[in-house]
């Protein structure tokens, strides 16, 4: 069993309120060191990637540096999700780690929080990154997000004044009308600087509407480990409704081989889920042509 990535929540405190995001049930939750080691050598012989989050910010923890020797140290790749908000706690050196493969920044969270500061001063630190990412000529990707896009053009008004800062930084013509997520989902504006753009998607929740059956990327190409060791099939699982083991009294490679991990994966092969949440997710219809 080989995933594309693995998905390890070093903390699952984010620091802000989304409004596209669910509100977190879970008590403030940060992984030590050394579980977190202990989850990176498992997690080695059935990935080469650990993506560094499920719901927290991996950019609020003082100590990121030491996280990502941990990776480093087992010759894997890291991958960084963040708002943003976190950018100036972080030195360059943590942020362009050898380990660290790519950096995606969420930018929608700035025009759904309420903060003191401006769109301008929250974007400099992350414009900052992007410059200096070229200027020492580093090799990882930065994926600036805006996952925001709908048929109502809901954010058009934020989504028009972050073209103007993007165009005028990277002297780039931006169209708001031409995107199409269906078609591209991404426009270089600098040697491995993306803007990356999707519709917005509905989190899975037992409350949700039943959507049925179909298939999932869960358990095929990743799986999660919440920062309580929890695991799940799923990087939308932010809750562990779904949770098959925790690593703290089962092995990575016993939780992944258990009936029910197989009984999911199993389904998602010819369309069925097996589990209540993944009836009422969405998301799934993404990867079902049919839908």
């Amino acid at each position: 069993m080989k995933f594309y990535r693995i998905y390890i929540e070093l903390t699952n405190i984010c620091g802000l309120r989304c409004s596209f995001c669910p509100t977190k049930n879970l008590p403030n939750t940060t992984m030590d060191l050394e579980f977190f080691e202990s989850v990176v050598q498992q997690a080695k012989a059935f990935t080469n990637e650990i993506a560094c989050h499920v719901f927290g910010d991996p950019l609020s923890l003082s100590n990121l540096h030491d996280y990502l020797d941990i990776i480093d140290k087992y010759n894997m790749k890291a991958l960084l999700t963040t708002s943003g908000y976190f950018m100036k706690k972080q030195r360059y050196e943590t942020l362009f780690h050898p380990a660290v493969k790519q950096i995606n920044i969420s930018l929608n969270a700035f025009n759904k929080n309420d903060t003191s500061i401006t769109f301008e001063q929250y974007m400099k630190p992350i414009l900052e990154l992007c410059h200096e990412k070229v200027k020492q000529e580093k090799e990882l990707f930065i994926n600036l997000r805006m996952w925001n896009l709908d048929e109502m053009m809901s954010e058009k008004d934020f989504n028009n004044e972050l073209f103007d800062v993007l165009e005028k930084t990277f002297n780039v013509k931006l169209d708001l009308k031409s995107l199409n997520p269906k078609e591209q989902k991404n426009i270089r504006l600098e040697n491995k600087v993306l803007l990356h753009f999707d519709n917005y998607f509905e989190w899975p929740s037992l409350s949700n509407q039943n959507y049925g059956h179909g298939s999932c990327q869960g358990l095929s190409s990743h799986v999660a480990v919440l920062a309580s060791g929890q695991v799940v099939p799923c990087c939308l699982d932010s809750e562990g409704v779904m949770t098959l083991g925790d690593l703290h009294h089962k092995t990575l490679h016993d939780v992944l081989y258990d009936t029910r991990a197989i009984e999911i994966k199993e389904g998602f092969k010819v369309g069925k889920c097996s589990e209540e949440l993944c009836l009422k997710c969405s998301y799934k219809d993404r990867f079902n042509k049919s839908c």
